[in-house]
């Protein structure tokens, strides 16, 4: 248990059998009555972030959240395996746990996975990703401006905007937060 007078960005709490995590907390004495603690919370189990109000010094049970390295191994069928890399244990995830990471799973990337008990509630990519162009556009001979951008499909079905200087068969870095260009790996 914890008191809500001890909040911090980042702590995982259980309320009304959701777990969240923290990311805003302010805490608030209005001029009359007793203070309140406003938070912004994110469902771990949604992705939904909702905000709620407690009363100063009000008990919450903290969800002790698990963190494990964890290593791609493939996908089938809308099944992704993952090894666990210290015990070699697999798990399996549904495509609808890892909807958005997929873009970036490839084999042998490490992760860190998330669990609750026995309940995997997601996984971590690292920030940046090194991934092969598998198509792309030649550059226009004289198109010389600099911010000029051209799509790149990569390994995993990924699309992103390249500079033009990039060719098909190079590995670049990409960004895990928003699926942009970084750099040439």
């Amino acid at each position: 248990m914890t008191n809500s007078n001890d909040f911090k960005v980042g702590v995982t709490i259980e309320v009304d059998g959701n777990i969240y995590t923290i990311l805003e907390f302010q805490h608030v004495k209005p001029g009359k009555g007793a203070a309140i603690v406003k938070t912004k919370l994110k469902n771990l189990r949604t992705g939904s972030i909702i905000e709620k109000t407690f009363n100063a010094g009000e008990k919450v049970a903290l969800a002790r959240i698990e963190k494990k390295n964890m290593q791609f191994l493939y996908e089938m069928n809308g099944t992704y395996y993952f090894m666990n890399m210290t015990t070699y244990e697999q798990i399996e995830l549904d495509k609808s746990l890892v909807e958005y990471e997929s873009k970036f799973l490839k084999e042998n990337l490490e992760v860190i996975m998330m669990f609750y008990g026995d309940e995997v509630l997601g996984i971590t990519l690292p920030d940046k990703v090194t991934m092969k162009i598998v198509r792309t556009e030649s550059a226009v001979k004289g198109n010389t401006t600099s911010s000029a951008m051209k799509d790149a499909e990569l390994e995993t079905g990924l699309v992103v905007k390249v500079p033009l200087f990039i060719n098909q068969d190079e590995d670049i870095l990409v960004s895990t937060k928003d699926g942009k260009y970084v750099s040439r790996a």
